[in-house]
């Protein structure tokens, strides 16, 4: 498993372990806490499962397609722009709850690189499925499309 793959998990964890925290104070003390309801959606969601989205998919779409992942150092510096950026959104969104205006710009650098930790994210991955080599059928044949012929190979 490649070191950004793992890290990606890891920290899928780690932010697991975040929004269950968050989700727990809000349960217990909501009058106080439901402020940082965004924090605790933005940990579960962009921290934890898409994280754990990003790792899974960098180890296995290349094993899949058959084709190497276009871009191990732009998978790497992936983990990092979109750890980076989700801790400063998550802070963002708890500043905004405690100190007010003061939280805002916190939130939009995180924004701005959970955007990029996206569009890094899309880039490898489609770059990687074009190197992926064409499907091939029975008998050695390259399938392609045919209008009004169904390509289920059930052979019906």
């Amino acid at each position: 498993m490649a070191p950004f793959v793992r890290r990606f998990m890891r920290a899928s964890l780690v932010w697991l372990g975040v929004g269950v925290l968050l989700g727990f104070g809000i349960a217990v003390w909501p009058a106080g806490l439901m402020a940082i309801r965004p924090a605790h959606v933005h940990a579960t969601l962009l921290g934890f499962v898409t994280m754990m989205i990003f790792g899974v998919a960098y180890h296995v779409i290349p094993r899949f397609t058959g084709a190497a992942l276009h871009s191990p150092v732009l998978a790497e510096a992936h983990v990092w722009v979109a750890n980076l950026g989700l801790v400063l959104m998550v802070g963002g969104w708890i500043l905004r709850a405690v100190v007010g205006a003061a939280g805002t710009p916190a939130l939009h650098a995180g924004a701005t690189l959970s955007v990029l930790s996206a569009g890094l994210f899309i880039y490898n991955i489609w770059r990687t499925l074009d190197a992926a080599p064409a499907p091939v059928g029975r008998g050695g044949r390259v399938w392609k499309a045919q209008p009004g012929v169904p390509q289920s190979g059930s052979g019906a």
